[in-house]
């Protein structure tokens, strides 16, 4: 067929139109996620990236506020627990059907001992499907806080999972699960190639209602801050998370492109190894382990000047923190906001007291790509500790490797941050603050193993009391037991601070998820 001019004008401008259609949306950030399974490692940028392909029972809207998903509605069974009703027509990315069998199986996969995610349903004590529809949990008591619990909680196709040889999460290994993905959510997994590019494109049978003009939206792990700006500038990319906090007024002075800021919901703290015997690195390695006297833990707590480091590496974006979550989280202690002052002699002077006058050495673990300014911050500590005569030899790698260094105890010290999942004080005590227990799901990420019977026994009464008062009053009484045993040192409340191109609308939450389904390009 000879093509006329009328249809060729008619051509061009159909191609024109499905040029300007086609919104291709460029992101980068500092950490690749280290798996695609949404069970297997319960950190920010695993979850944060897997909320836009996989979907629990409930989610968080722009303002945190949970509602629904999978789960159209839910109810408390009396104390008993919780019972959700699920949504019909919803369809996998393979076009398998949801149902409550699936919801059983991501339970069972998502509370496993192979999973990094337990420690979530440590309240529950059995889930029974009531229909294909209908699915109740179960809790040991009451549970006011379940819902919100759950916001992370993903579930599976049960029949794509298991047929892939994926039934259990593994968090150190590859499987189908680890690279591939098959979830409800508004986009869908087209492309992983682990540490260089991740594409996802909308899913058009989803059954929600698309708040985006996306077409393609490619992930870049950048971890060179420098190279990761400039991407932005040169309009490589159209959002970068995180903007180094060193280059963020000069991003708000040039054209082309935004500054985002808000409050994270994370503190960044460090953490000890409560009962290891011995020190494991630096001169001091295999002598008795210091930081298991209280008195060395109060006087790193004093050694380490938050405020120079929030002026100085922060350039005045963060707030300085007491507790395990920030004044903004629910359950927070006002009576116990005050964090220890920064008294170089009175830290020397404690160390005197527990037998270390001259000092020791020990290993420092850090990230260098997990959070705002990590390395910088633990090379600060580094300084500051040597003022009183204690010598930190800094290790700082790539997250990917830092968890299992953590998991497998190889640290004398090490830098955390933490996010509370419902945005309650009970979230930390449950995860860094109980005697780690696998068999209840209890102190998943509490690495050094603190423990304190008293915190043991109030978790439970916490997680269930549904009188304002009387709750606040254990969660004030958590908080200075943890302050006086400095089970942690609190440092600060990590700022957020994104980079956008102009033509680009999105929605920054503080708990630092970015959702591709509130994003517009222009």
């Amino acid at each position: 067929m000879t093509l006329t001019k009328p249809m060729l004008l008619a051509l061009g401008l159909v191609l024109s139109c499905s040029v300007a259609q086609a919104n291709t949306f460029k992101w980068a950030s500092n950490t690749d996620p280290q798996t695609m399974d949404p069970h297997a490692v319960n950190s920010a940028p695993v979850l944060g990236f897997l909320n836009n392909v996989y979907e629990g029972l409930v989610r968080r809207n722009k303002t945190m506020v949970v509602e629904g998903a999978l789960a159209e509605s839910w109810e408390p069974l009396g104390d008993k627990g919780w019972r959700f009703n699920l949504r019909k027509g919803v369809k996998f990315h393979d076009g398998s059907a949801f149902n409550s069998e699936d919801v059983l199986f991501s339970y069972q996969r998502a509370s496993s001992e192979a999973a990094d995610t337990a420690s979530w349903f440590a309240p529950v004590s059995e889930v029974k499907v009531v229909d294909d529809y209908t699915i109740d949990f179960m809790t040991k008591v009451a549970n006011p806080l379940f819902p919100s619990s759950i916001a992370n909680f993903m579930i599976m196709d049960k029949g794509w999972t298991e047929g892939n040889g994926a039934a259990l999460p593994s968090k150190d290994e590859e499987n189908h699960a680890t690279l591939n993905a098959n979830g409800t959510a508004a986009f869908q997994l087209a492309e992983r190639q682990p540490g260089l590019k991740t594409v996802l494109t909308p899913y058009g049978d989803w059954w929600g209602k698309a708040g985006h003009n996306i077409t393609r939206a490619e992930f870049t792990p950048i971890q060179n801050s420098a190279t990761a700006v400039a991407a932005l500038l040169s309009g490589n990319v159209d959002m970068v998370n995180p903007v180094p906090i060193q280059d963020a007024a000069r991003l708000k002075q040039s054209d082309g492109v935004k500054v985002i800021e808000g409050i994270e919901a994370r503190v960044i703290m460090l953490g000890f190894p409560h009962q290891a015997d011995s020190l494991k690195f630096g001169t001091d390695a295999g002598k008795p382990n210091p930081f298991k006297d209280v008195r060395v833990r109060k006087a790193v707590a004093h050694a380490v000047n938050v405020d120079a480091i929030l002026k100085t590496i922060m350039r005045g974006n963060a707030q300085p923190a007491s507790q395990l979550v920030s004044p903004a989280m629910s359950g927070y202690s006002s009576a116990n906001a005050d964090r220890p002052a920064f008294d170089v002699d009175g830290a020397k002077t404690l160390l005197s007291e527990a037998g270390y006058a001259d000092g020791f050495s020990f290993g420092l673990k850090c990230p260098n790509d997990r959070y705002l300014n990590d390395e910088a911050v633990c090379q600060a500590v580094v300084s500051m500790l040597a003022q009183i005569g204690v010598k930190a030899e800094l290790d700082a790698m790539p997250v990917r490797t830092y968890w299992p260094e953590l998991r497998n105890d190889a640290y004398d010290m090490y830098l955390l941050g933490w996010s509370p999942g419902t945005f309650d004080a009970e979230h930390p005590i449950r995860f860094l603050a109980h005697t780690p227990n696998a068999e209840k799901k209890l102190g998943s990420w509490n690495f050094g193993d603190f423990s304190n019977s008293r915190i043991d026994e109030m978790l439970a009464p916490i997680q269930s009391e549904i009188d304002p008062a009387k709750r606040q009053a254990m969660l004030d009484e958590a908080a200075k037991i943890l302050q006086d045993e400095v089970a942690y040192v609190p440092l600060y409340v990590q700022p957020l601070v994104w980079g956008t191109r102009d033509h680009v609308e999105l929605t920054q939450r503080p708990d630092n998820f970015f959702i591709l389904r509130w994003v517009t390009v222009k």
